[in-house]
Formats: C-alpha cells, structure tokens, sequence
C-alpha cells in the first residue's frame, strides 16, 4: 500500500481469493448497508478485472486505488490487460436467462452512483455518494 496525495495505493495479485483485499478496500465506511452494496459492486469489478482483464495470470496485478472526499467514495481498478472494447461497457442484463457471463458490469452500475472506464478500457473509476 502505497500512498499519493489523498489518493491511497493497493497492489494485489491476480486471484480470485478477493474477500480480505475487499475488506480492506471498504475500511472507510462505516454503514453496514452502505458496505454490503459496495462490497457486491467491487467484487465484480475486482473479478472482471482478474479474469478478464488480466486473463486469470496469477503473475500479473491488480491496482486499486481509493480516495474519500467529503461527499465521495472512489475506488480506481485498473488491471494489466488490454481493456474492454466501448460496445461491451453497457449496464444491461444479458438478454439470455442462462447466461455465462453478462451481469457483472450491469451489477456494477447498481452498485454505485457514478461508473466512468478510462480511454483503454482497463480502469474503471466506481464512485458512491456518501
């Protein structure tokens, strides 16, 4: 852990084992209801980020970071991968009952007020109003 101005740095590796990394990453707030939503909204990111940006490589890092303002909560994930393409940035629920994959980014922006993915693709800003 690192940190940069207000902005606080966390490295972790590509792995699926996520629960201590959330709890640390949700440290700051203090609402039980308020965490539960957040907790949901990062895991899938933080899950997109390892499978699907870093395509599951245990050798590659996920870079996470946060920062509290007065009225925000804002993590940054970003992953070592080639970003997702503009088109598959869409919050919506896949149109097949049954499939595979598709709810992630649609649980996403449930979970926070305000979703915006860098120019690349491989970072996404998640943003809750406090």
């Amino acid at each position: 852990m690192e940190s940069s101005k207000n902005w606080v740095v966390f490295i972790q590796p590509s792995t699926l084992k996520l629960a201590p990394f959330i709890e640390t990453l949700l440290e700051p707030v203090i609402c039980k209801e308020t965490a539960k939503r957040i907790e949901l909204g990062l895991h899938e990111a933080l899950v997109n980020a390892v499978v699907h940006g870093n395509l599951s490589n245990p050798k590659k890092n996920i870079r996470v970071r946060r920062i509290l303002t007065p009225n925000w909560f804002v993590w940054q994930i970003q992953d070592e991968g080639i970003g997702i393409v503009e088109k598959k940035r869409i919050s919506s629920l896949p149109l097949e009952i049954d499939a595979n994959s598709g709810r992630g980014i649609y649980l996403i922006h449930k979970c926070f007020d305000d979703v915006r993915w860098s120019r690349k693709g491989n970072r996404l800003q998640l943003s809750l109003r406090k």
